[in-house]
This record gives structure tokens, sequence and C-alpha cells, in this order.
């Protein structure tokens, strides 16, 4: 096949002339094409090229990209059924705990150790609830020995009235575990004899009571209780702490008799 530039002809346009030998023929056909048409057809030949390897050069990647969306899909699926699992297990968590708790309310015991128990070296004793100051149980109005549980709250005593032995130092009061914040009321009315800082106790407070007692609560984190006033068994007059000589959040409570300290158990007959 060949082809020939066209003079004029029908109508003075020119032509290309396009000449087709085929092979083992004799004769040839030639094929009249106007101008316009072969500037056309170039044209879209062009095109058409370009569109075919800007198609292969992008997809490529789409096709990469395409084939990977099964296996996403089939990792978000998979993390969904994990998350839905997580989520039944924690609802299963919880319906444990809250049976839990319903069970010990119900016999007034722990039937599994406490962690607080599990966790600490000392002998633990069960926890600790104090009636609050609108409880049946109304506070003496006036100086009063301390006969009342200083907190409002549940805490568990992590260690005990203890003299200087072998094996132990002295311990005089006992340590109740609460939260750092708590509140601390006065053991009894009487007056603030001494409020401050303190090596062992950190931050203190010392009240004085009638016939010969006294009331310390120590590791305070704050003093609300002012030196020299007077308090009413009840009063708030500070917040627990961790400060001092204290491995842990807890309230350090003494009592002492005639500068003896004695065994707070010994005087808080409250049911708690």
């Amino acid at each position: 096949m060949s082809t020939g530039g066209g003079g004029t002809g029908g109508g003075g346009r020119r032509k290309v002339s396009v000449i087709v030998q085929r092979d083992g023929a004799s004769q040839s056909s030639t094929y009249r094409i106007p101008i316009w048409a072969f500037r056309i057809a170039l044209i879209g030949a062009v095109a058409i090229t370009i569109l075919v390897v800007l198609a292969v050069a992008f997809y490529g990647p789409i096709a990469r990209q395409a084939s990977r969306v099964p296996q996403l899909e089939r990792e978000v699926d998979r993390l969904r059924t994990d998350n839905l699992r997580v989520r039944e297990l924690a609802a299963a968590l919880d319906s444990v705990v809250l049976n839990y708790e319903r069970l010990r309310t119900m016999v007034g015991a722990d039937i599994v150790p406490d962690p607080v128990m599990l966790g600490s070296t000392l002998p633990v004793a069960p926890a600790i609830f104090a009636a609050s100051p609108d409880a049946e149980a109304n506070y003496e109005i006036g100086p009063s020995a301390p006969r009342h549980w200083p907190l409002a709250e549940r805490g568990y005593v992590t260690r005990g009235q203890a003299l200087a032995d072998s094996t132990q130092e002295d311990h005089p009061g006992i340590d109740i575990a609460v939260p750092v914040g708590s509140v601390v009321r006065a053991s009894g009315g009487g007056v603030v004899l001494q409020t401050g800082e303190h090596e062992q106790y950190g931050r203190f407070v010392l009240l004085e009571h009638p016939d010969g007692y006294q009331s310390m609560y120590g590791h305070l984190s704050r003093v609300i209780a002012v030196q020299g006033a007077v308090v009413n068994a009840g009063q708030v007059i500070a917040r627990s702490g961790n400060t001092g000589r204290s491995s842990a959040p807890h309230l350090h409570f003494e009592i002492r008799l005639n500068g003896i300290s004695i065994d707070p158990e010994t005087m808080v007959k409250e049911e708690h």
C-alpha cells in the first residue's frame, strides 16, 4: 500500500491517493481520500494512541490497588469481629463484678480475697464504715472523749497498734487505707492543740479532749483545722493524704491517754 499526493478535482479540492497493491496481484487499487478526511483520520489515530498509552500507564497502579480491596475488606471484617468480642467480654466482666458485689453484700463477707489484702504484707482487718454526721448516732456537742471513727467512707485497717519487739518497730495507733482527699473528722470534741509538719507523720492535727485524752491524725494532704480552735466531734478537720513516712495513701489515727498511746479500737465502739 502506498499514498500519493492528489491533484485538484471534484471542485478543485485536494485529495490524497491511497494505492493498494496486494501481494501476487498484477493490478493495484487506488483510493482517493479528501485531504481533510485524511487529516481527521490521522489526528484520530494519534489521539487513540495517546489514550492507549495513558490507559496502560494508569491502569497498572489502579489494578494493583483494586486487587488489595478484598484483602482490606477481610481485615476490616476481622477487626469488627474482634471489637465485638472485646465488647462482649467487657460486658461479661462487668456483670461478674456486679454479681460478686451483690453476693458480698448478701452474705456480708468476702468470698474472694480483696486486692488490698492480697497486696499487703501486713494483716488487713475487714472494711470499716463510719457513721456520717447526720446518722442516727449523733455526735456530741462540746468537749468529749474520742469515741468516733475519723472517716465517713470505706477504709481498710492496714496496720494496728503494735509494741516494738525483735520483729517490728513500735506503732502507736492504727493506719486506715483510704484515697487521698478523703474527709477526716474529729473523733471527739476538744481543742486543736497543734497542727504542722512531722518527719514521720507528715501533715498532722493533734486534738486535746477532756479527761487527759488526745487524738492525732497523720499523713494528711490538707489541714483544715486551725490551731487553738474549738471543734466538735464529727467536725471536718483535714483531708487524708500520703505525706511524711508513708508508702501509700492512708490515715494514721492515734488516741493517747495521759500521754500514753492506747489502741483506738478499745475506745471506738461504733457499728461500722
